[in-house]
């Protein structure tokens, strides 16, 4: 699940794209996943690239760097190699997640998002104050081959449900 969160900050990384110069040092990206019963993990997320022109781009999300912190110590250990394990992200295997960017419109960003090599459309909404774009991506991890925990792949998990759906809440500045 703090994959697809992950993912989902990548997405909304390549939102940003929507200025020529994007300010990663400034900019954030914060995944967040969820048990059915309210528990939840958040963190940020790093990118390892970011363009924009003309309305298009690209936001490449490195996997390696998801932080989790809501947790400490050995159980945050225990969560960070979990969601990086084949479980959830495989970074191993799958190191980058990315967000191409195809139109920008109307305080909504349109393109694909690829997560463990399975590639999905999405649709960003997005605010503009200023230099600064901020907004929240949603995404259902299942589509990208991370069931791991799903009420909808699994049965009789009780509280320990995982929901399918992982937000990346993004603030993008521009130089």
């Amino acid at each position: 699940m703090k994959t697809k969160i992950i993912l989902a900050a990548l997405l909304l990384t390549s939102f940003s794209a929507m200025a020529e110069n994007i300010d990663l040092g400034k900019s954030s990206f914060t995944w967040r996943g969820s048990k059915i019963v309210g528990d939840f993990h958040t963190g940020p997320i790093g990118m390892k690239k970011a363009t924009l022109k003309d309305g298009k781009g690209e936001f490449v999300a490195d996997m390696n760097t998801i932080e989790e912190t809501t947790l400490e110590g050995e159980w945050k250990a225990k969560f960070l190699g979990h969601i990086k394990s084949e479980d959830f992200f495989n970074v191993k295997k799958y190191p980058s997640a990315k967000l191409k960017i195809e139109k920008i419109d109307n305080g909504y960003l349109y393109g694909t998002l690829t997560i463990k090599n399975k590639t999905h459309d999405v649709t960003v909404p997005f605010t503009k104050n200023g230099n600064t774009y901020t907004g929240e991506l949603g995404f259902d991890r299942t589509k990208y081959d991370i069931v791991y925990g799903s009420g909808n792949f699994f049965k009789n998990l009780g509280d320990k449900v995982i929901a399918d759906t992982v937000t990346l809440k993004f603030k993008i500045v521009t130089k």
